[in-house]
């Protein structure tokens, strides 16, 4: 190590996931070891940009912007002292003089020299892959091409029906276009998932709405009939496409080490020893570009790893790369997909226990060794829910129960074996992405940790993909209540109590407000986590206008405005479609008053018309229009039942069993006024075919022949789950009564926002407690839960309506409180012949204030603030 008059030079080539995780390890084991950064680090990116989130790559096309997509930022490196060039691709190493240098010219000297490059997409070298609309998905500036070529498609295919090339579909499919997916291999995700479980995973994409071709080898693309491209196979048949996508896996990027003399693989890949060490050694090789013991690890967890070996190698540590765990689960077009260990059952004397639902479309396979006490492998689609509990049987190498198929199995005696914190090894790994094993945790907590976010931060547990947060939390609570620690449920320091304690106080004391509850349960004057918790739970119980005077000032802004404010201090206005049925006449009013607002519309995916850029005066003025014509609020602002999604049903589908659209609109305006712990979507669907996707949402129903199957407890969002099937063949009567049982013990029972998933796994018992509570009333409290359901849907009330009809309340809605001009600072851009926010940049140059030139700027279109 050099004297702090000489910093140790450090150029990362690449700027992916894995190398700015380098450049963060660098400087914290440099800080633990030294006491200060002891290393000038300069980032040399090849992309135009700083690293960002590869994993949700696809989000962009669901709404998620690059910035958002964005890991780090130039005034975070300048933060930390770090130099960095974007557009810098290393054209020359001096292996001699420990130099590179970049294709501008300019030449950067080192003294390590780290080569996180990735990889690059591989295209099959078809003839005709070189045309216009022939494309890959590797890059932002990928999708951005992607999304470019979508606006002029119909149709779009993918070729490669992997792990990419499903999120690839994802994206066509997200775009808008009519989607294919063409895999050479006889299934999709051969990697992955065995044959059993490819096919139902093809089942499921294609009941999306995603064509799949497997067992296609594409001999040329040539020019189509119908469409913009033909593909021809070599079977004979031909495939017209208007895009084609490219994502049949990915190749490691050595060109540069391979042309200065580093060591290559046989295949490809960068030859890297335990501490990532290459041939060289001042050169090190990380992540996809790397090769360790003839293997490239195309995952991200194995890249940081990599990241933090190589570190520690510099400053002198111990730390060492040996391999990673390839085990993986994800959720793919919203069909679950998960994958551990010897999936195949390779393994010499490997045996195998299967369980599969075709209704449902679940297939479950679990591998164990020859001596039947470990689990080696395991295949999960459609169902993940015992993911967590199998990988940690694979990992720590726990023995087995008595009876291996009860980990597979939706029912088995009393209930499936759980895997509790207490019976996890302190090897047993907690989070993958940082490398935290459950003895990390231990150890922080003996080194003065107190509490879950302490944890995270000195560990940087569940920080990454955030899949390990109910683990993690699982273990720690554990381990604090070993040592005697009180595990506090409290809502925050004004209330000593949980969000279910506060609901029973509220209850059964008959507290209406929140100053009775401050003052006879609590202390101080509440804050912004008990207030909007407490006005969630008078609402839910005594369902008052919330925007009476006891109760406005405990909402947060969206609920105070009754709309969801938006980036730029505009709102958005969501009146309520039920069941996403319209008449013309309604639709034209939609129209109507988006055109004379000039308000950005949008069909959302829930089966609603948003009308987005509503300034905060314009609010009222709008209701009255809706209302006028028959809306009312779609409560798309509060924690409440947003939507009941649906398809057409018996009334116009020929495979419709039932009359799903009635059905979803009795259900929407039965409990269109309930509050919630956290937001509620239902979906009801016709038939086993699931066109509304009811196996997605907190509560879903599915028709059939007999009447009414109900699910419960799934959702979409950050963390997507499957509901489980709870009842069959329901009669309507049953299935109002079992939906307002459930909610209603949701209500009473939940945490503060949280989730109707979440909160059945963290009850003791699960779907079975709940199924025992809500069927078999084992609580008597099935009449009390339906009464108070019955209370709510007895006094509904539009808040829209008694929020335009009372002067009180309409002060509210104004711009300045001693003005009625509007905000100037709002000011809209046209993009695609609608208004949008504009940038930052784009308001500076409409306003003329002079400002460093950042990027170059679009053609822009005013549009008046009126």
């Amino acid at each position: 190590m050099t004297t702090n008059e000489h910093l140790t030079r450090i150029v990362i080539v690449g700027n992916g996931m894995v190398g700015h995780h380098f450049v963060e390890q660098l400087i914290q084991q440099s800080n633990e070891v030294y006491g200060k950064n002891q290393f000038h680090i300069t980032v040399l990116s090849a992309e135009p940009r700083l690293a960002y989130d590869r994993v949700h790559l696809s989000e962009y096309f669901s709404g998620k912007t690059a910035d958002e997509l964005s890991l780090t930022s130039a005034e975070h490196y300048q933060e930390l002292g770090v130099d960095f060039q974007v557009n810098a691709r290393v054209d020359q190493i001096d292996k001699q003089a420990k130099m590179v240098t970049i294709e501008s010219g300019a030449v950067f000297e080192y003294d390590k020299l780290i080569l996180a490059t990735g990889s690059f997409p591989f295209v099959p070298p078809i003839p005709g892959n070189d045309q216009p609309h022939c494309l890959v998905y590797r890059t932002i500036e990928d999708l951005e091409a992607i999304s470019a070529s979508a606006k002029v498609s119909k149709v779009g295919v993918v070729v490669g029906g992997g792990l990419l090339g499903l999120e690839a579909a994802n994206a066509l499919k997200e775009a808008g276009l009519k989607t294919h997916v063409v895999e050479f291999a006889p299934q999709l995700m051969a990697v992955q998932v065995d044959v059993s479980g490819g096919r139902v995973l093809k089942d499921k994409i294609e009941e999306l709405g995603v064509e799949v071709h497997t067992q296609k080898a594409t001999q040329s693309i040539e020019a189509g009939e119908n469409s913009r491209y033909k593909m021809v196979f070599a079977d004979g048949e031909i495939l017209e496409t208007d895009m084609i996508l490219f994502s049949a896996g990915i190749r490691p990027q050595d060109k540069l080490a391979r042309e200065f003399g580093i060591v290559i693989g046989e295949r490809g890949g960068i030859v890297v020893n335990d501490h990532c060490l290459t041939s060289d050694p001042d050169i090190y090789a990380i992540g996809e570009c790397a090769l360790w013991n003839n293997f490239i690890f195309g995952l991200v967890a194995p890249g940081y790893t990599m990241a933090r070996a190589a570190a520690s190698n510099i400053v002198g540590g111990d730390v060492v790369f040996e391999g990673a765990d390839m085990s993986t689960k994800l959720k793919l077009m919203g069909v679950e997909v998960g994958s551990i260990g010897d999936a195949h059952a390779r393994e010499h004397g490997a045996q195998t226990y299967t369980y599969e639902d075709q209704v449902a479309g679940v297939y479950k396979k679990i591998v164990i060794n020859a001596e039947t006490n470990k689990l080696t492998g395991a295949v999960l689609v459609g169902d993940t829910g015992d993911y967590d509990t199998l990988l940690q049987y694979a990992l720590n190498e726990i023995d087995l129960p008595e009876f291996p198929e009860s980990l597979i199995l939706p029912s088995f005696g009393d209930a499936a074996p759980t895997l509790g914190a207490d019976a996890l090894p302190e090897t047993a790994m907690i989070c993958s992405c940082h490398n935290v094993t459950k003895g990390d945790i231990i150890a922080s907590l003996d080194g003065g940790a107190c509490d879950l976010a302490e944890i995270k931060s000195c560990t940087k547990a569940s920080t990454g993909c955030g899949g390990c947060a109910a683990l993690l939390k699982s273990v720690t609570d554990s381990e604090l209540e070993k040592r005697g620690v009180e595990v506090k449920k409290d809502i925050c320091e004004h209330f000593a109590y949980s969000r279910q304690e506060l609901y029973h106080m509220v209850q059964i004391g008959q507290i209406k407000t929140f100053d009775e509850l401050l003052s006879k349960h609590g202390s101080g004057i509440g804050c912004e986590v008990c207030k909007p918790a407490a006005a969630s739970i008078l609402a839910s119980i005594w369902n008052d206008f919330v925007l009476e005077k006891p109760h406005v000032t405990l909402q947060d802004t969206n609920d105070t405005y009754l709309a969801n404010m938006q980036k730029n201090g505009t709102y958005s206005v969501v009146p309520r479609i039920a069941g996403g049925e319209i008449t013309p006449d309604k639709l034209i009013v939609l129209g109507q008053v988006a055109k004379k607002y000039n308000l950005y519309t949008k069909v959302t995916g829930g089966q609603r018309i948003d009308l987005f850029g509503a300034r905060v005066e314009q609010l009222p003025l709008i209701w009255e229009e809706l209302i006028e014509a028959g809306f009312e609020t779609g409560h798309a602002y509060a924690k409440s039942l947003r939507t009941v999604k649906s398809c057409v049903g018996s009334t116009w589908c020929r495979y419709g069993v039932q009359d799903s659209v009635g059905q979803a609109i009795d259900l929407e305006n039965r409990y269109k006024g309930l509050r919630s712990p956290h937001k509620l979507k239902f979906a009801v669907s016709g038939c086993t075919r699931e066109c509304a996707e009811a196996q997605s949402k907190d509560i879903g129903v599915i028709a059939t022949e007999n009447g009414w199957n109900l699910y419960v407890c799934g959702n979409g969002g950050m963390k997507p789950r499957h509901a489980d099937l709870f009842a069959t063949d329901l009669d309507t009567e049953t299935l109002v009564k079992y939906i307002d049982r459930v909610l209603m013990f949701y209500v009473r029972t939940a945490d503060r926002l949280q989730r109707t998933s979440v909160w059945m796994e963290n009850m003791e018992g699960g779907l079975d407690y709940l199924k025992d509570v809500v069927i078999n009333d084992s609580l008597g409290l099935g009449a009390e839960l339906e009464q108070q359901m019955q209370h709510v849907v007895d006094t509904y009330q539009c808040e829209w309506k008694t929020a335009v009809t009372s002067e009180q309340s309409r002060k509210r809605f104004r711009q300045f409180v001693n003005s009625e001009k509007s905000d100037a600072n709002i000011i809209f851009v046209e993009e695609r012949d609608q208004i949008r926010p504009a940038t930052e940049i784009e308001i500076d140059q409409i306003l003329g204030v002079k400002k460093p030139v950042k990027a170059a700027a679009t053609s822009i279109n005013i549009v008046e603030v009126e």
